[in-house]
Formats: C-alpha cells, sequence, structure tokens
C-alpha cells in the first residue's frame, strides 16, 4: 500500500535506484489488491466453518475447544508441558489474583533418536523428564492440572483429545500419527506411576497467545502469530461452527492460514522470487500465504531478490558470493537489523561482508530497500488477515464500528523494528471502522497454555455449581409419573361428592353437557370479561363451506374507577358497552343468545348461574363476591332498559378454548390452557361426577387444576425457587401447580435462581445488580425471545441489557440455559397433567387406545419457541396408549363462548321438539 522507500544518496537520486524501484514493485501491494485478500480470507473461513461447502476451503478452522477467554477469577498452580521442537519445557505455574503469574521452568533436549525414533520412546522421555521436574521441587504426591502445548498439526475432538495428523519440524517418530496424542502421555505417565497428573487441556501456541493475553485485558478475542511461522485463532458463535454440535455461546478457532492460496487463489500477488522460494522448499506447493508472510521465508525471500539485482548489475559490481548463493544463508533477524533506523546501514555492511561480499554505501541501501519492500508486503498481508478476522467478529457482534482486543506473539512482530508499524497503518485502511487494540503476549506456550487449564477447571467447578442449583427442575421419567399418579389421585378426589369440598383440584361442572356436532346455526352475543379491556362480539355460525363462524367484535376500555368501584357501577358500564356495540351494528331489538366468558373463579350451579368465589386480576368491585353475576347483569340491564340481553351461558375460558376448538374437530373434549394463568376441562362421564343428579351422557368439567399440590402432594417436586416465588406472591400457599408453570411466574423463577448463580460467582461477575433485584423483572415474553432459536447471542445480550443486566457471552449462554430448563419442566409438568386426563378418559371408556384432541390456548404454548413441542413429546411418553392431538384455539373466549351458547340452543331446541 506504500511506494517502495529509495532514498537518495548524498541528495543524488542513483539511476539503478529506480531499476531496483521496478523489481521490488510486485511486492507493493495496492489497497485494491489487499482489499481482495481480506475478502478471499473471510470467504474461505465462512466455508471452513461449514461441514460439506460447496468449495473446500484453504483454511482449516479448527476447533479447539476452547470455549471461554479468562474471566480474571482464574488462580491456583498448574504445569505446562510445551512440546514443539528438538527441546520441550516443563513450567510450574502460580496464577494469582490481580493478573499476576509466577512461572518456573526448566527446558529439557529430546535426543535426535527419539526424534525419529518411536512414539513410546518419546513420550517415555517426556514423562520421565516430568517426573525429575516434579521430584525436584517435591510435587511428586500432589496432583497438578496440567495443560499441554503441542506445536504439531492436530485434529482436535475434545479440550483434552488431539490427533497428530504428521509430524513436521524434523519429528518422524513411529506409531503417533493419527493417534490421540493427550493419550499417548497419560500411558507413558501411568506406565512410570509414580507420580499422577490432570491432563486437563491440549493447546496450540496461538490460542496460548490469546488466552495469556485475555488474563490481563477480558476482551482479548484474537490470538496472532508472526514469528518463524504465522497463524491466528478467535472466538467464533458456536452456532457457525457446523462441524460441532450445539449452537450456544462460542468456540476458539484455529484457523491455519498458512495455507491460504494453495488453491491459486493467490497467484496474482505471488511473485517470481515466491515461486522459487516454494519451488526450493520442503513443502512445494503448500503454505502458500505462510511463505509470503513468516518469518522463515521473508530471509529467503530477499536473497533471492539479491541474487537477481547482482545478476542485473545492480549490486555488488555484478558479482555474487558462494556464501549469497547458499540456501537460507540470509535470516530474518538480518532484515531486522538491517531495517534499523539508526544502525540499520551498519548492519547491513556488516552482514553482507559476512557473506563474502564487498558493499558498497548504495549498495547497502540498496538492500535496505529490499528488506523493507519484502517486510512491508508480509505485514500488510498479516493486515489484510487481521481485517477479515475483526470483520467476521463484529459481524458476529452486529456492531460493524465497534472494538478487537488481539494479542500478539512472534518474533517478527516483536523483534522486527518497524513491522507492527506497518501492519497497524494497513489495519486501518483495510478495517476502517474497528478500533484494534494490540497486546504483546508473555509466553503464550506457557502462561497462556496454564490459563487455559485454569479457566477450563474454572469452568469444570462452575458445572458442578450450575448442575446442583439445576437439579430440581431436571425432572426424570419416574417424577413425572408420580406426578401424573398423584393429579389422577386429586381428580378423583374431586369428583367424589363426599371428598370433593376439601379437594385441591376442585372439578367443577361446568354444566356444558355437549360438544359441537356442525350443525350449529344461528346469531349469537359473546361477551369477554378477564382484564382491563371487556369485548363485545357478534358471532354468526353457519355452514362450515359457507364461511363458518364469523365474528364481529369491539374492545372497551375498563378505568381503574369502575374495576375497583361498585358492582353497580361496573355492571351498568358493561350494558352501556353493550348497547353501543348493538346499536354500531344494528342489533338493537333483535334479542338474540348470549355468552358470557367470564374469567373469574365462580362456582356454577346452571348454565347460566355462577357464583363469583373472590376477584383477582386487580379487580375489586364491591357488592360481587358471593353473588350470581349472571344475575347481576341482568339486573344492569333492566336498570339501562336493554331488553334485547337474553344469557344463556356463563363460560370459563378454557371451556370456551375446547368449545372453539371442538368446532373444527369434533374430537376436540379436552381444553387447555397456558397463558399467565392454567388451567385443563375435559368431558367426564356424569356417573363419575357425584356432586350431581344424573348418570347419562358426558358433561364437561373445570379442573382448575392450578390448586394441585396445595395439599402438599408435590413437595417433593417443588424447589426452594418456587418455595420464595410463592412466598411473595400476593396468594401464598395456593395456586402451587399454576406457579410452577405459568408464565406469570416463569420469569420469577429465573429471577431467582440468577440470584442464586451471581451469588456463586458465576453470573454477572457476581455482582448482583439493582435490576437483578427488582420481582417480575423477566416477564414472560422476555423468556420467550431468549430461547428462541432465530435469535442469536448478541440480540439475547441486548434483551438483557435493556433488562439493566450488563452480561459477557457466558453470561447469556447460561441465562438462556435457566431460561430453557425452567420452561421445560413447565411444559413436562403440564404434560403430567394432560396424561392423567387422556388416561382417565380412555380408563372411563375401556379403551385399549383412545384417540383424542386437546384445544389449546395462551401465550405461553402459543408465542414460547419450545413449550408446545415440550408438552407434546412429554404426553406421548406418558400416554404411550393415546394418540393426542394438540389444536391451537382462535379466540376460545369469543367464539368459543358463542359456541357453547349455539350448542345449549341446539339441546334445548332438540329437547322442545321430543317434549
Amino acid at each position: 500500500m506504500a511506494e517502495v522507500d529509495m532514498r537518495p544518496v548524498d541528495g543524488v537520486q542513483c539511476p539503478t535506484f529506480e531499476k531496483v524501484k521496478r523489481c521490488l514493485q510486485p511486492f507493493c501491494l495496492s489497497k485494491k489488491q489487499l482489499e481482495h485478500v481480506r475478502d478471499l480470507i473471510l470467504d474461505d473461513m465462512e466455508r471452513g466453518l461449514k461441514k460439506d461447502p460447496p468449495k473446500k476451503s484453504t483454511l482449516k478452522m479448527l476447533p479447539t475447544y476452547v470455549r471461554s477467554t479468562p474471566d480474571g477469577s482464574e488462580s491456583g498452580e498448574f504445569l505446562v508441558l510445551d512440546l514443539g521442537g528438538g527441546k520441550f519445557r516443563i513450567l510450574k505455574v502460580k496464577l494469582e489474583s490481580r493478573h499476576r503469574a509466577e512461572m518456573d521452568s526448566e527446558i529439557y533436549a529430546i535426543p535426535e533418536e527419539i526424534m525419529v525414533g518411536t512414539g513410546q520412546q518419546l513420550f517415555d522421555h517426556v514423562a520421565e523428564c516430568l517426573g525429575h521436574f516434579l521430584h525436584q521441587r517435591d510435587l511428586k504426591k500432589t496432583v497438578l492440572p496440567l495443560g499441554f502445548t503441542f506445536s504439531f498439526p492436530c485434529v482436535q475432538s475434545k479440550l483434552d483429545k488431539s490427533v497428530l495428523i504428521s509430524w513436521t519440524k524434523g519429528f518422524q517418530c513411529s506409531g503417533v500419527e493419527g493417534k490421540d496424542v493427550v493419550q499417548l502421555l497419560k500411558d507413558a505417565i501411568h506406565r512410570r506411576g509414580d507420580y499422577k497428573v490432570d491432563v486437563v487441556a491440549i493447546v496450540n501456541d496461538t490460542v496460548g497467545t490469546m488466552m495469556s493475553c485475555g488474563y490481563q485485558d477480558h476482551s482479548c478475542e484474537v490470538g496472532l502469530i508472526v514469528g518463524t511461522g504465522s497463524n491466528v485463532c478467535y472466538m467464533e458463535e458456536m452456532g457457525n461452527i457446523e462441524s460441532v454440535e450445539g449452537d450456544e455461546g462460542k468456540m476458539c478457532i484455529n484457523v491455519e492460514w498458512g495455507a491460504l492460496g494453495d488453491d491459486g487463489e493467490l497467484s496474482d500477488i505471488q511473485t517470481e522470487f515466491d515461486h522459487q522460494v516454494d519451488i526450493t522448499s520442503i513443502t512445494h506447493g503448500k503454505q502458500c500465504f505462510d511463505k509470503m508472510v513468516s518469518g522463515m521465508y521473508m530471509g529467503e525471500i530477499v536473497r533471492m531478490v539479491l541474487i537477481k539485482l547482482a545478476s542485473q548489475g545492480l549490486l555488488f559490481n555484478g558479482v555474487t558470493s558462494p556464501a549469497l548463493l547458499t540456501k537460507r544463508c540470509f535470516q530474518t533477524r538480518d532484515l531486522s537489523a538491517i531495517e534499523d533506523d539508526h544502525t540499520g546501514l551498519d548492519a547491513a555492511r556488516k552482514i553482507l561482508s559476512l557473506l563474502g561480499l564487498e558493499p558498497s554505501e548504495q549498495d547497502c541501501l540498496k538492500v535496505q530497500c529490499v528488506c523493507g519492500a519484502v517486510s512491508a508486503r508480509s505485514a500488510s498481508l498479516c493486515a489484510a488477515g487481521l481485517a477479515a478476522v475483526a470483520t467476521r467478529i463484529l459481524q458476529n457482534r452486529q456492531d460493524p464500528k465497534g472494538s478487537v482486543v488481539v494479542g500478539v506473539d512472534g518474533s517478527v512482530y516483536k523483534m522486527h523494528p518497524k513491522f507492527s508499524a506497518h501492519l497497524q497503518l494497513a489495519l486501518k485502511d483495510l478495517a476502517p471502522g474497528c478500533q484494534v487494540k494490540f497486546l504483546l503476549s508473555e509466553d503464550g506456550s506457557g502462561k497462556g497454555t496454564a490459563v487455559v487449564t485454569a479457566v477450563a477447571q474454572r469452568l469444570a467447578t462452575q458445572r458442578l455449581r450450575i448442575n446442583e442449583v439445576l437439579a430440581p427442575f431436571n425432572l426424570s421419567l419416574e417424577k413425572l409419573k408420580e406426578i401424573q399418579g398423584r393429579m389422577r389421585t386429586e381428580m378423583d378426589i374431586g369428583l367424589r361428592k363426599q371428598t370433593q369440598p376439601t379437594a385441591s383440584v376442585k372439578m367443577l361442572p361446568t354444566y356444558v353437557r355437549a360438544t359441537p356436532n356442525g350443525t350449529e346455526r344461528g346469531d349469537f352475543i359473546a361477551l369477554d370479561l378477564g382484564g382491563t379491556n371487556f369485548r363485545v362480539l357478534f358471532v354468526h355460525v353457519g355452514k362450515k363451506e359457507e364461511g363458518g363462524v364469523q365474528i364481529v367484535s369491539k374492545s372497551f376500555a375498563l378505568s381503574q374507577e369502575v374495576i375497583q368501584g361498585t358492582g353497580v357501577e361496573l355492571f351498568d358500564h358493561i350494558v352501556d358497552c353493550i348497547t353501543e356495540f348493538q346499536e354500531e351494528n344494528d342489533l338493537r331489538g333483535r334479542r338474540l343468545p348470549l355468552g358470557f366468558t367470564f374469567s373469574f373463579p365462580c362456582r356454577q350451579t346452571s348454565l347460566d348461574q355462577g357464583i363469583l368465589i373472590t376477584w383477582t386480576k386487580g379487580f375489586s368491585a364491591s357488592g360481587c363476591v358471593g353473588e350470581d353475576v349472571v344475575r347481576l347483569l341482568r339486573e344492569a340491564a333492566v336498570r339501562k332498559g336493554n331488553s334485547d340481553l337474553m344469557v344463556v351461558a356463563l363460560v370459563n375460558d378454557t371451556v370456551g378454548t375446547m368449545m372453539s376448538c371442538g368446532y373444527d374437530d369434533p374430537a376436540c373434549e379436552i381444553g387447555l390452557i397456558v397463558g399467565t394463568g392454567t388451567n385443563a376441562c375435559y368431558m367426564e362421564e356424569m356417573k363419575n361426577v357425584e356432586v350431581l343428579e344424573g348418570s347419562d351422557g358426558l358433561m364437561c368439567v373445570n379442573m382448575e387444576w392450578g390448586a394441585f399440590g396445595d395439599n402438599g402432594c408435590l413437595e417433593n417436586i417443588i424447589s426452594d425457587f418456587d418455595r420464595d416465588v410463592d412466598q411473595f406472591s400476593i396468594n401464598p400457599g395456593k395456586q402451587k401447580y399454576e406457579k410452577m408453570i405459568s408464565g406469570m411466574y416463569l420469569g420469577e423463577i429465573v429471577r431467582q435462581i440468577l440470584i442464586v448463580l451471581t451469588k456463586s460467582g458465576i453470573l454477572f461477575g457476581g455482582q448482583i445488580s439493582d435490576s437483578l433485584k427488582k420481582r417480575d423483572i423477566f416477564p414472560t415474553k422476555f423468556l420467550s425471545l431468549i430461547e428462541s432459536d432465530t435469535l442469536g447471542l448478541v440480540q439475547v445480550r441486548s434483551i438483557l441489557t435493556d433488562l439493566g443486566l450488563r452480561s459477557t457471552c457466558d453470561d447469556t449462554v447460561l441465562v438462556k440455559e435457566v431460561c430453557t430448563i425452567v420452561s421445560k419442566r413447565a411444559a413436562q409438568m403440564c404434560a403430567a397433567g394432560i396424561a392423567a386426563v387422556v388416561e382417565k378418559i380412555r380408563e372411563n371408556r375401556g379403551l385399549d387406545n383412545l384417540k383424542t384432541t386437546v384445544g389449546v390456548d395462551g401465550t405461553l404454548y402459543k408465542l414460547h419457541p419450545h413449550f408446545a413441542v415440550n408438552v407434546q413429546e412429554t404426553v406421548k411418553i406418558l400416554a404411550p396408549q393415546c394418540d393426542v392431538t394438540f389444536l391451537r384455539s382462535d379466540d376460545g373466549s369469543g367464539k368459543g363462548a358463542a359456541l357453547i351458547t349455539a350448542v345449549a340452543c341446539r339441546i334445548a331446541g332438540a329437547e322442545a321438539r321430543a317434549a
């Protein structure tokens, strides 16, 4: 991206300098060329993450199974084995608070005969040296966690399992390629038998660099090495890594970018010198990018250029030397010395003289320019690769102007006087919106590996605590069958006349004797009162082929003054709303049958009579509790002079749901609501409803199952979190089943769990925010959003931020896990209740197998991404002899109320005709 720097000598530009400049021009990559490299890497990264890409990526994109970066709490003593050449290190690393690390290390040689011997010989030698290291420090009786830095090409399948692909760096030990090197190390230690270690992690040196820097700055998510070789790693979203199961959280990806261009994609920027270096290398045709970037090859490229310039008479008076013609006589450290602004020319003269040359001052300047062009290209290509990685990270975060922290190691980056400046300058052009911060790594293969091991140990310890906290929500099949059995017992108690008054599951008769059969016809009025919005509906029920049920409705707001005033004021207002609706729709003067959905606890004594037990949902209108609400409505109609109201049925919303679905599916004989609250109803044999006379036919029973467990029968299922939620609810000790299932309470259960995990130091940095202290911070809609498969962790994290919770990626994953397990338990417990109902119906009818339909309504069931599926799958398991279809209701409280009224009219008409 910059012109070749050809500085004049004594103020005069020598003509030969222009020719040298032309020779070096191919090393000066334009911004467009570098952008092409950046985009090529981005594309290869994307393909490398896929299982079966249409075109194979040249980037390996290897999962490392490092799932988290340091959070600053890591501490303890660790062992590290660093094996990557003819010598290896053993370290004892002590991590302390405040990001301090103490390291005690020793270097051991690997004899050449072992490097080319058997794998057993190699690992026995390593185990022997490790035993010596431990003995010297009196640690043989202490079992310490160990991290293994193994700097050879491997494929990892776990954090502590890595299979060697091929040996490099002069190693040729037999019986190792294709084997798990961690297991080979463990076997060697076991053969000795005089000490034990816990091998926790095997680590790539690039990952160690990232983690070493991450110990200082917890936002570090990239590791870069530019030394003898070059590579990069970064934290990728799990959902994008197709080769690894799971889609929550992040995992470090070892990019292995050295092979970029092996498919010919970089041929347009490769120079003749790159081709010469490749041809003479031991990896001909491979590691194209590495050969243009890394320190192993930069010196050799410079040597090739010097030979060409000398052959053209542009250097050394056209004379070369045997030394200059010797492969690898020019090292990368020589480039670093020659490019120094203060001592570079002297270094050039000395180095060239040692090669048997007699350089002039102009020769030294020209050689300095050659070195500068080669190293600047290397830095620019590294910048293109890093720009691709940074862009990928910001795309994952959906934050194009964000910041990225890069941990860096390697002799070229650290020792070359201009490399880091060139890289950072080029990076600003290639990733202009990204703020990149560089941190120099302190012993990535030693300290960094210890940090990886410490993080793995921390996560393992935290996982034990998390599992302990969440254990009560993991319901076994045995527990679910126990809940199902107890529900069945409570149903029987509620149906018996003698025990019904004290039953927790009330099993209330609704006086609905039949479900729709498809012959219902007519026009009806439906009322829906269950909250601060009151609805009036005109419902036409016709032939299905002619449109079926058609509805016109209007909602009316109910003020606090109305719902908390007197009963007379409330019901007068309701009649005013009905009258307004009738006038707007030309219904005055038409005395239409009316169904009244009244979603408050009532004890019905007939289809059109129900005694209000208590107000809920913020209502407190006086003079209503203990009164027949249908009579109160009729009296208000008289007061208001509306003689068009003919109340036929008082309807519970659960029954309305069943009837609404029953119109579409005649097999529907069960109603289920799982929303803010929960309840169920079903068609029971009249002979089993002992509180009513008669034994023929069926009657819909309103279970009021929310109170299941109020008698203590669920105490071994209820968790401490449920008890806390119950204690601070408006009705402690009541509706215990509902408090474990319904949307009104699930968020509060989640909040209680999050507090415990935060106090344990696992969430939110151990700091309980003011937001987390607030009750009811988690409404059901946020649980549904957090668990959505369509939202990435970035969006989930945004939700938590909106709730006042500052979270890390790991926090976000854990919050999602907590939401998931709480909602799954709710779905499974709901399913246990439904399984008890369908099994009772099957046994009532003496059937080996039952086919039935459940009509369902409620925001939790309808809007939560997994609740419905969990209910359905659990019912299949708990009631294997029942084929249960779940049908979602469309307006059970309106359409359902009209259909109950229609069915009642149909039955009354049939009875009148029979009489």
